[in-house]
């Protein structure tokens, strides 16, 4: 018998049917998130040249940074997001991104012109994976009590995936992305 102000361990009791189906859930979706954004960096990765070109003609400042800032992002956020490895860091580096990625889509139009795009999307699903880990079915989980996140540090993520993606945003492409009416045509040239 288990003292009251004690948990049993993982080990001394058997997952409810209601755990296992919520730790399948939470694989998929990190299986989900984690391809997708993989993809995106792999691309990135190795046509390293035209996402730098990508970069400078659409008017980054220190394209080859700006590229390579996204690259890693994507790549490595989503490498620890599919192997549930140190995930909280993962879903914080491809939350960042996306919100980039999503402000590239959304900077050309009028804000609430065009329906959710996939960034944001990959984004919102890689802030939930912040705050409820990565699952039964993950590296962190084998480590046990050696990783702990607490409540405050994924806070603090989310808050600094949002202060990266903003401070690279307004550092290196200079324009503000949410617009009530369309904007007039982007010159690079006169950010």
């Amino acid at each position: 018998m288990t003292h009251e102000l004690t948990r049993p361990s993982v080990t001394d009791t058997a997952p409810s049917p209601v755990d296992t189906t919520m730790a399948v859930g939470l694989l998929i979706l990190r299986l989900g998130i984690g391809a997708a954004v993989l993809q995106a960096g792999l691309i990135k990765a190795f046509d390293f040249p035209a996402t730098v070109g990508f970069m400078t003609e659409a008017g980054w400042r220190l394209p080859t940074l700006a590229a390579a800032m996204v690259t890693g992002a994507e790549t490595l956020g989503a490498v620890a997001l599919l192997l549930g490895a140190l995930t909280p860091l993962g879903a914080c580096a491809v939350l960042s991104a996306m919100l980039c990625a999503w402000a590239v889509n959304v900077s050309a139009t009028a804000f609430w012109s065009e329906p959710f795009n996939v960034p944001f999307l990959l984004g919102v699903g890689a802030a939930a994976l912040l705050f409820t880990g990565p699952g039964r079915y993950a590296v962190d989980t084998r480590l046990g009590d050696r990783l702990r996140w607490s409540p405050r540090l994924k806070v603090a993520l989310l808050v600094l995936a949002v202060v990266a993606a903003v401070v690279t945003w307004v550092a290196l492409y200079g324009v503000n992305p949410i617009h009530l009416t369309p904007p007039p045509a982007a010159d690079p040239t006169q950010r």
